[in-house]
C-alpha cells in the first residue's frame, strides 16, 4: 500500500479567489444579525437580516444578496441584491436593484487593512422621492457592521439603517 491510498484525508485545495476580489474575501459568505431603521419620515423599527457575498473564481466580481424580515413575526420585510466589482486602486462600483423597484449605481472605495467599504451613489433610479444613499461597512471585533445614509426631494442626508452581523 502505498502513502496515497493509506491516506485518511482527502487533499483540498484553498479556493480560488480573483486577484481583484481577494482584499475584500473576508466578505464572502453568509452573514446574519440585526438592525435598527428609522427615518425623520417613519416611525423606527428593527429587523433582522441576512447578506450574502458569494465569488466565481473567473470574475472580478462579488455577487451581493440580502434579504430583512420583521422580528416578531419572520414576515419578510425587504430584500435587494447586485455586484459589486473592486478595482486594485482601492475604488469599487457597486450596483443594487432592490425589491420595492429602485436601483443604485454606487461608487466608492475600500481599505483592506481597515476591512473598511465607503459608498456613494452615484445614480438612484426609479425613485420618485430618494435622492443620494451612502453606504458604510467595516469589520469589527468580527462583525460585519454597517450603517446607511438616504436624502430625498425634502429631507437632507440622514441616517437611516444600521446593523451587526455575524458570519455563519
Amino acid at each position: 500500500m502505498d502513502a496515497k491510498t493509506n491516506s485518511s484525508a482527502p487533499e483540498t485545495s484553498p479556493p480560488v479567489i480573483h486577484p481583484a476580489v481577494a482584499p475584500l474575501s473576508y466578505l464572502l459568505g453568509t452573514w446574519r444579525g440585526q438592525g435598527e431603521g428609522g427615518f425623520p419620515t417613519i416611525n423606527s423599527f428593527s429587523y433582522g437580516e441576512e447578506l450574502h457575498f458569494s465569488h466565481s473564481p473567473s470574475k472580478p466580481v462579488i455577487g451581493y444578496t440580502q434579504k430583512t424580515w420583521k422580528l416578531s413575526s419572520g414576515e419578510p420585510m425587504h430584500a435587494e441584491s447586485g455586484y459589486w466589482r473592486p478595482k486594485p486602486d482601492g475604488t469599487i462600483e457597486v450596483v443594487i436593484a432592490q425589491s420595492n423597484g429602485l436601483v443604485e449605481v454606487q461608487k466608492g472605495t475600500y481599505s483592506a487593512e481597515e476591512k473598511m467599504i465607503h459608498l456613494q451613489s452615484e445614480i438612484v433610479g426609479n425613485a420618485s422621492k430618494v435622492k443620494e444613499i451612502r453606504r458604510c461597512f467595516q469589520l469589527v471585533d468580527g462583525n460585519l457592521c454597517y450603517d446607511v445614509q438616504m436624502a430625498t426631494n425634502t429631507i437632507t442626508l440622514q441616517p437611516h439603517l444600521k446593523a451587526s452581523l455575524k458570519k455563519l
